[in-house]
């Protein structure tokens, strides 16, 4: 190769490689930042809970939201200094991190398609549990609401099964108001309804299938979410891959960026 040639490849080669560290560099801070957010909120929402605090991971939101936003900083922590440092150490952990959840993410659907009645099972224990728990947090009293709006849905399996809650428990001894009720979020809206009507799921357990559902949606919110989840497969699959590649690409550029720094020692004498 002549010298103007290797002249000519020396910028060429800085500038990829700059592309590949400050893109490696850009993504890895938008996802550092986006975690601090969750963070926040989640500390947030766990200190302006009023009183009760459920300690379990799954029917916790506010601690979920904890959890995923410090996994995700740590991680892009990694990748976003190793980056911008060209330090090699942190490249390393943040590529060996994301290639294990990337593989743990595959397992998972590979799991999750092979034994889906398993699947099924435990998603309506935690549904059960979140009813059972109604009212005891109010992240939690909201994400079901959020559901059961959404879904336009009751219940797990039906709106009989609010009748676990100690609130909403269909016995002469209960001395609720809401015995035998359901939330108002199970509530039929109409189009000229402006304000919600709170009491309308009073005493609807009491009721004829028929005449229920002339007041509320009587259909639980599991098979509701799974009808859901089939109608619109193409795009939850096309965010499932959209996730991988995107991940993928992270790895590819953070191999890269090693790889670099690794033909740069070696051509300064140095050893890695």
């Amino acid at each position: 190769m002549s010298p103007h040639r290797e002249i000519m490849d020396k910028p060429r080669g800085n500038c990829c490689q700059c592309m590949i560290k400050y893109t490696l560099f850009v993504f890895c801070y938008v996802f550092w930042v986006t975690s601090a957010v969750l963070i926040a909120v989640g500390i947030y929402a766990k200190v302006a809970k009023e009183g009760g605090v459920v300690d379990s991971l799954t029917a916790d939101p506010a601690l979920l939201l904890i959890t995923i936003g410090s996994l995700m900083f740590i991680i892009t922590f990694f990748g976003c200094f190793g980056a911008l440092r060209n330090a090699v150490i942190l490249l390393k952990l943040f590529l060996g991190i994301l290639v294990a959840i990337l593989l743990l993410q595959i397992a998972a659907a590979v799991l999750g398609f092979l034994f889906s009645d398993l699947v099924l099972d435990r998603t309506e224990q935690l549904m059960s549990k979140g009813i059972v728990r109604y009212r005891e947090d109010m992240d939690l009293e909201n994400l079901i609401d959020f559901v059961q709006k959404k879904f336009q849905c009751c219940g797990v399996d039906s709106h009989q099964d609010w009748s676990a809650n100690v609130y909403f428990r269909c016995d002469e001894i209960n001395p609720s108001l809401e015995g035998c009720g359901v939330p108002f979020s199970c509530c039929v809206r109409h189009k000229n309804e402006t304000i919600p009507n709170t009491m309308c799921g009073y005493n609807v357990q009491n009721l004829e299938e028929a005449s229920a559902a002339k007041i509320i949606y009587t259909i639980g919110c599991l098979g509701k979410m799974v009808l859901w989840g089939k109608r619109n497969l193409y795009l939850i699959a096309g965010m499932a891959v959209g996730l991988l590649g995107l991940e993928i690409s992270m790895s590819c550029l953070a191999a890269a960026q090693m790889s670099h720094i690794r033909r740069k020692l070696q051509s300064d004498g140095n050893v890695y």
